[in-house]
């Protein structure tokens, strides 16, 4: 007779039987595994790296575009004004470069939106708006960044953008003005900058939130009429600009004047930056590559990651501002100077950005 406990119940045989068939199916389809399967048949679905498809494409200026994604599997909810890493894969290599987000979360039908602006030599840039259509799959990375509203949001907002620069702020406004039920709306103040009207990237959607949102006010700067945009201008533009919680972002020249001529707390003024801040420039040195037997002389303010690749080096990288950390590579020997806050720092074994890096002296990588 068979010992009652050693007759396995109803419900542990359910549990148990799916786990047996998964390992079973996992044997015979070895060495693919069933998701690896369903991968091939919707990359959305695969679970290993992150993939969107590209629905559309949506042009906004005559160099600008918006694509509309459907994420897969494992896309975690993005923050209004953060950014993301995407993948492109042209001429058989694979490319990342980092966008903001243009689209506020929870997008009906899950998708997210990004805004490009094909720059001039731009591989990347170009390709998502010239030559990428529906249908297209591309590589995605985790949501990041802390260009973002708190919340609640405060009650007087100052947004100052200029060219792309309005790609995140316009996630933030679509979060904010978007919902027909919004409680508490604040008093937004948009001033951005474009060289002409035409060249406004979402023009219409920001003139029409203008005219339908009574909380929002928007002053357009066209520069090839008015000139560049001055932070002595928001006085005019914003007299209470001072007394606003300020989000900025735009080309790097606007962003050191606006935060050199800010008069208020710190943590009121916000500056998101696409690239690098220059730091003091040092002298350079010998720089070998260990692994690749390469050598070259490097000035101090050249990218350890151009002094490699113009040297005939495989770097690895992918956002090329020191946001993504694809570029890391092992310091054999030497000291590195942090492009963007002038400090030298390095010891045997530490891991450095090779693209926010410059050479302090004779500099060995392990590449």
């Amino acid at each position: 007779m068979i010992p009652k406990r050693a007759i396995p119940s109803a419900a542990r045989l359910r549990r148990a039987i799916p786990r047996r068939v998964a390992v079973a199916a996992r044997w015979l389809t070895s060495p693919l595994l069933p998701e690896d399967y369903l991968g091939l048949i919707n990359p959305l679905w695969a679970a290993g790296d992150l993939c969107g498809r590209v629905e559309a494409v949506i042009p906004e200026t005559a160099d600008a575009a918006t694509l509309v994604i459907r994420p897969g599997r494992g896309w975690n909810t993005h923050r209004s004004g953060q950014w993301v890493p995407i993948g492109v894969d042209i001429r058989g290599r694979r490319h990342w470069r980092t966008f903001s987000l243009s689209s506020a979360p929870g997008e009906p039908g899950g998708h997210i939106t990004i805004t490009v602006k094909a720059m001039r030599g731009g591989l990347v840039s170009g390709h998502l708006v010239r030559r990428t259509e529906p249908g297209a799959v591309i590589r995605l990375g985790r949501p990041e960044g802390a260009f973002i509203l708190p919340d609640p949001p405060p009650p007087r907002l100052l947004f100052v953008t200029a060219g792309s620069g309005i790609t995140p702020v316009m996630s933030m406004l679509d979060g904010l003005l978007g919902g027909a039920g919004a409680v508490a709306m604040p008093d937004i103040v948009l001033v951005h900058s474009a060289p002409t009207a035409d060249e406004v990237i979402f023009g219409r959607r920001l003139r029409s939130l203008a005219a339908r949102r009574p909380g929002m006010r928007l002053h357009e700067r066209h520069t090839r009429a008015e000139g560049r945009l001055r932070p002595a201008d928001l006085d005019r533009l914003c007299p209470d600009w001072t007394a606003r919680a300020v989000w900025v972002c735009g080309p790097p020249a606007m962003l050191d004047e606006i935060t050199a001529h800010w008069p208020g707390p710190p943590d009121r003024l916000h500056v998101e930056r696409f690239r690098p801040m220059a730091a003091t420039v040092g002298s350079g040195g010998r720089v070998r590559f260990t692994r690749s037997g390469r050598e070259a002389d490097a000035d101090g303010r050249t990218p350890l990651l151009v002094v490699g690749e113009n040297a005939g080096v495989l770097m690895p990288s992918g956002c090329r501002m020191g946001i993504c950390y694809s570029c890391v590579a092992g310091l054999r020997s030497g000291r590195v100077r942090d492009m963007r806050t002038g400090q030298v720092h390095g010891e045997e074994g530490e891991m450095i950005q090779t693209c926010v890096s410059a050479a302090a002296g004779p500099v060995e990588i392990d590449l």
